[in-house]
């Protein structure tokens, strides 16, 4: 493990000990974070550790945290991407209480202190087209050049911003510029654009406005009127903190936030990319944002995956000040670690092969009892029936198996759980030659699953009546990058072609059918399983949250 991981289970990291000393220095009486996603996409799990990490300082300091829209890009922004984003939050456990805001709500400040800038002469409009703009930037090693337009007399600039903002001109014929250092070492700070003319329609304002604020402009003067006292960042906008100083000192602001930059989340099989997310739907590589399959928050609620577990595994990774990839491992950890504990315990047979045991008598049905949860007795016991005909797992019979295969073949026996020892005495193929049904013995002195006698079978096989179980499809999903490291560049290539599988005559418990529950339950010796929205009534759905095999907790020497 990580110091940062170490540290972070402590319940410490370095942005909460500045919080922290910030507080007893009495430099700020309350503190104030916010989580300001831009509503043109659905929330992932990196998005989750910021979410945590500015929601969980307030919680843990007396504080509170707005939910601010960066919504200053009307055509990518829909009210399906601010619905969702809401709920995510709230799935995650957090709440904003009233403090939810848009950038959009400060559109006429901004704008009043952008024709400031102009008036005290640091900013102009510039005619020059994006790409000009771009190649005259510079580079990190060459500086960049000052546009023709740089030196517009003040009254030219402001008769010139106005009339983009009453909508004269077309789209990508004018920005305005703040005018800093084209020489700058730091490019963020050569002449950056602060407004871009967009004739759009707005999701809140309509078509009031021709011209919208540059992130990097709407981003501090939001934090500024909202009083936030720490604007938490991902590392990419390290180099753009002296962009958000320069502008906080420049105007009129009421307030004086400070930004922290703190490592992004980087899974491995994983790609967080919004534009790879955004395609990987497009091409239908998976079947919506919500596919389980995907990073998305919404995936993640789809699959099963507590939000304790999401909770439990940001904490575990902490915040470090330098970027590093976590392995999905660890996530997986998490997510078994609570559901062991929480989730009940069912049986489904996922590839069935029928078995009629022969001396059984026909007709006769057993109630036989399981347990709900093997370590936990206050959640009680339930009946399951036992017939004369079951189905047992394809998986554990073998008609010539290897030397160490102790589950179900010709002459051996093994115990059914909860029920009998059973033997296989025969084995019915169909014309291709496979084995479509067994023929098996039970003793019926071995009630409960012992032997009177004390003799020991090697494997307790799960099992369903035939009579009895639902069919029901299962849905088995797997990582969805077979690469550890896939190529955001080429992301397709490195898909698997396995992560998922569906078995549409997999069967089930009879109340596990019948129950509408959106609790996660373990299909015993098979995995985790979650019922999916595509149930209908008579066809029910799971999903795969994740299965029982935990390396991870091998490699760190935790139990499985």
């Amino acid at each position: 493990m990580t110091t940062e991981t170490t540290t972070a289970e402590a319940g410490r990291d370095f942005i909460r000990d500045i919080v922290q000393a910030d507080l007893s220095s009495e430099k700020h009486s309350r503190i104030v974070t916010r989580f300001p996603p831009e509503p043109n996409g659905y929330l992932h799990i990196g998005h989750a550790k910021s979410i945590a990490l500015n929601f969980g300082i307030a919680q843990e300091f007396a504080g509170k945290c707005h939910l601010r829209f960066d919504d200053t890009n009307p055509t990518k922004e829909e009210q399906e991407y601010i619905d969702s984003i809401q709920a995510d939050v709230h799935w995650l456990g957090y709440d904003w209480g009233t403090d939810l805001y848009y950038a959009s709500d400060y559109f006429e400040r901004l704008y009043d202190w952008a024709e400031g800038l102009i008036k005290s002469g640091d900013a102009y409009v510039d005619d020059q087209s994006q790409e000009e703009i771009r190649v005259n930037r510079g580079t990190l090693t060459e500086p960049g050049k000052n546009s023709p337009f740089r030196d517009r007399t003040m009254e030219e600039n402001l008769d010139l911003f106005r009339r983009m903002k009453a909508g004269e001109f077309p789209n990508g014929t004018r920005v305005l510029r703040a005018r800093i250092d084209m020489a700058a070492g730091n490019i963020n700070l050569r002449d950056p654009v602060l407004y871009r003319i967009l004739h759009a329609e707005h999701p809140r304002t309509g078509t009031k406005w021709s011209i919208y604020p540059s992130y990097d402009y709407a981003h501090g003067q939001s934090d500024a009127i909202e009083g936030i006292t720490h604007s938490i960042c991902t590392l990419e906008f390290e180099d753009h903190r002296p962009l958000y100083e320069w502008l906080l000192d420049k105007l009129p602001v009421p307030s004086k936030p400070r930004q922290y930059e703190f490592a992004r989340l980087n899974l491995t099989y994983t790609l967080l990319s919004k534009r790879v997310l955004t395609q990987l739907v497009r091409d239908g590589h998976v079947s919506g944002w919500d596919d389980p399959r995907m990073p998305t928050i919404a995936g993640l609620k789809r699959r099963g995956v507590p939000p304790a577990a999401v909770r439990e595994f940001v904490k575990r990774i902490g915040v470090a000040k330098a970027n590093s990839v976590v392995d999905v491992g660890m996530l997986e950890f998490c997510i078994r670690e609570y559901l062991n504990k929480s989730a009940q315990r069912r049986m489904a047979v996922l590839r069935p092969l029928k078995v009629v045991i022969e001396n059984y008598p026909e007709g006769q049905v057993e109630e036989l009892e399981a347990v709900n949860h093997p370590d936990d007795p206050s959640l009680g016991t339930r009946k399951i029936s036992f017939g004369r005909e079951l189905y047992i797992e394809r998986d554990d019979f073998m008609e010539n198996p290897p030397k160490k295969f102790f589950r179900l073949s010709p002459g051996n026996e093994v115990r059914l759980r909860y029920a009998y020892f059973v033997k296989c005495t025969g084995v019915i193929k169909n014309d291709a030659g496979e084995v479509i049904e067994l023929r098996c013995t039970y003793d019926p002195a071995t009630k409960g699953g012992n032997a009177p006698d004390g003799r020991k079978v090697k494997a307790t096989m799960h099992w369903l009546s035939a009579k009895d179980s639902v069919p029901a499809e299962i849905r088995v999903y797997n990582q969805l990058f077979a690469n550890p490291s896939p190529s955001a560049a080429n992301f397709a290539a490195d898909l698997n072609p396995e992560s998922l599988e569906v078995l549409p005559d997999a069967r089930i418990e009879p109340s596990v059918a019948a129950s509408n529950s959106s609790e996660v339950m373990q299909f015993e010796r098979q995995g985790y399983f979650v019922r999916d929205k595509d149930s209908a009534p008579g066809k029910p759905v799971f999903n795969r949250t994740i299965g029982l095999r935990d390396t991870f907790a091998k490699e760190v020497g935790g139990k499985g």
